[in-house]
Order: C-alpha cells, then sequence, then structure tokens
C-alpha cells in the first residue's frame, strides 16, 4: 500500500523575522513570499492510518529523503505566474454576481448598469482582479442555462474591461468561459476544477489564460446534503494535486494554475474551520492560493450576524487569517475594507513589494 506524505507548515513567521530565520537556513518562505515556517507537521497517510510527527524546518532541509526534498521545495519556491502576469503578491479580487439569488447580497447587482456600476466601484477601492459570475453557486442553488448566463455576464464584463483591471469569469461552462475572453476576460474560475464541462479542459487549454481550479464536493443543489470526509485538509488537498496533475496532463502549464480549497462548498462548519487552521498546507501544491471566505455562513455562525451583507468584520478577520499563511489571492465582497487591511498588514511587516 502506498504511503502518501505531506508537510503542514507550522511555527509561521512574518516581515523581517521571517527574513531573519530565512537567512539564517532556520526557516523556509512560503512560496517565496513574505511568510516563513520554522517547523513543519510530516503526516504520512497509508490507508486509513494517518502518523503525524513534527520536525524544525533546519532538520528537514538537511535531510536527504527524496520525497522531504520534493516536499520542501514544493512549499518554497516562488510562484512567479502572478507576478508574470502583473499581479501584486497579495491580490484582493473582487466579486460582481451578476445574479438574482446570490447569498451575499440578495440579487443587488442583477441588473447590468448597477453591477458595471459596482466592477468599477470595486476596481476604484483597490480590487487588483474582478471576478464577474452570471450562476449562483450558492448551497441549493438552481442551475442557469449558458444563454442566460451569457446575457448576464457578457455586457458586464464589456462595461468594465476598460477600468485597467483584469477581469476573472466565474463559470463553469466552457461556452461561457469562451465568449468571456473573447469580451475581455483574462482569468477562468471554476468551481468544479474543469470537471463540470467536458470540453473546459481543452478549452483552458486552448485559451492560454490563467485557471483557478476550486475544490468543491458535488452539484451546489446538493453539495451542504451530509458532506464527509476521511480527513477533510488531506482528501481536499489529494483532490487538488490530482486535478493539478490532470490538467497538467492536458497541456495546461503549471505556471498558469491557482488553487481553491473551496471553503463552504461541500464542508461543514468544523470541516472549513480545520481548512482554514491548515491553510500552510496546500502551498505544497506548488501552485498560488486563492481564499474566498468573504461574508459566507460559518462567520455568520461564529459571530451570531444572521444577514450576509453585515458580516464584513468577521469577513476581513477571516481573510487575514489566510494572509498569515501566505495566501496570494483573497476574494472578497468588501474590497474597500479588505485592501485597508491588506496594506495595514503588509506595512507593519514590511512586505512593500
Amino acid at each position: 500500500m502506498t504511503t502518501q506524505a505531506y508537510l503542514r507548515p507550522t511555527g509561521l513567521l512574518q516581515g523581517p523575522d521571517a527574513q531573519d530565520a530565512v537567512a539564517q537556513g532556520l526557516a523556509g518562505a512560503l512560496a517565496g513570499g513574505a511568510v516563513a515556517f520554522t517547523q513543519a507537521e510530516l503526516i504520512e497517510r497509508t490507508g486509513a492510518q494517518t502518523l503525524r510527527t513534527r520536525h524544525a524546518y533546519a532538520d528537514l532541509a538537511a535531510s536527504s529523503e527524496g520525497h522531504l526534498e520534493a516536499c520542501l521545495s514544493s512549499l518554497t519556491a516562488p510562484r512567479h505566474g502572478l507576478r508574470d502576469a502583473g499581479l501584486p503578491a497579495v491580490s484582493v479580487m473582487g466579486v460582481v454576481n451578476v445574479t438574482p439569488d446570490s447569498f451575499s447580497d440578495g440579487g443587488e447587482f442583477s441588473d447590468t448598469q448597477r453591477a458595471v456600476a459596482q466592477g468599477l466601484a470595486l476596481a476604484e477601492n483597490g480590487a487588483d482582479i474582478l471576478d464577474i459570475g452570471g450562476e449562483s453557486t450558492r448551497p441549493g442553488a438552481d442551475a442557469v442555462s449558458e444563454a442566460s448566463e451569457l446575457e448576464r455576464v457578457l455586457p458586464v464584463i464589456e462595461g468594465v474591461r476598460g477600468c485597467g483591471v483584469p477581469i476573472s469569469i466565474d463559470t463553469r461552462k466552457s461556452g461561457v468561459m469562451r465568449r468571456a475572453v473573447d469580451a475581455g476576460a483574462a482569468i477562468v474560475n471554476d468551481i468544479t476544477a474543469l470537471r463540470f464541462d467536458v470540453q473546459a479542459m481543452a478549452t483552458v487549454r486552448e485559451l492560454g489564460k490563467p485557471v483557478i481550479l476550486m475544490h468543491s464536493a458535488g452539484d451546489p443543489k446538493v453539495m451542504q446534503d451530509n458532506p464527509t470526509y476521511d480527513d477533510v485538509v488531506l482528501d481536499v488537498y489529494d483532490a487538488l494535486a490530482e486535478r493539478i496533475a490532470v490538467c497538467e496532463a492536458a497541456g495546461i502549464d503549471r505556471a498558469r494554475i491557482i488553487a481553491d480549497p473551496g471553503i463552504g462548498f461541500g464542508k461543514t462548519f468544523v470541516h472549513n474551520h480545520e481548512l482554514l487552521r491548515s491553510l500552510a498546507i496546500f502551498h505544497g501544491l506548488g501552485v498560488p492560493l486563492l481564499l474566498g471566505v468573504s461574508r459566507k455562513a460559518f462567520i455568520g455562525r461564529l459571530t451570531g450576524e444572521k444577514a450576509a451583507g453585515k458580516r464584513v468584520v468577521g469577513s476581513v478577520a477571516a481573510a487575514l487569517t489566510g494572509l498569515m499563511q501566505g495566501v496570494q489571492i483573497l476574494r472578497v465582497h468588501d474590497v474597500d475594507e479588505t485592501v485597508q487591511a491588506v496594506r495595514t498588514w503588509r506595512g507593519i511587516f514590511g512586505d512593500t513589494a
């Protein structure tokens, strides 16, 4: 039986402390960024058996075992793809839902004119990317036809494409991906990691654009119906690793792939917490990470705030949890507040890249 090894970075440092520890060989820089780890939990899973041991980074770096060298290399290698795409080390992705039934804004921007105005406002507030979607993927949501989705998103893309901010198309349909890119989208964001549409993989390869692969368990209509995992962190990691490998085999360059653990998509309250506490492990996938926690139900459960639109402070706090674990892209509804938080954090810790 094959044993799979993972390294979960711990003992995290930021800013000058991180730089000093890396320079002295006492820590590794997560994805070559401003957060470093001085220790790591080595997780070895063989079937249903899991062995966990903790090690100092220096000891792991000195090891001659090939699988540990590979794990460390994946954790620490810089993510040049984001820089090559003109994005900062930490990017804020602003959400524009062109849907009548979004969980977060209740269809406030389902009208084209209002959606365009919202996109331009998010860009003005400092968004590095605009993520435009025309199909609600909230738990229990019904599917939307390709024609309806195109009717919603294309005019909005055309309305904001001159604002100087890259546009991401949030869709699981290859036809929408292609038409959106033709209209000006520069990134494809698929909640099914290119599983839903059999043509999506080939389409993304042909388009040559970055792609966000998100983990989700089941269709949005039923994904919250008793989701179960043997170990949610390792199972999500393995699923994303498999999708990355499939994409590479299909001709999609790893440098164009971004991974998203899919908080709230086929996960319980407990699952979400476990993933958020262990986000750093996903740097082992060797690709940039996106975190989408904005206004989600688990924040409402923690804070007692039932209205999604009033979960701004909790959303920013959750986003900073990702920032402190080296996440490169934060997908949010409240751009102004998140940009302020990110700039403050980076200013304090000396990361001005």
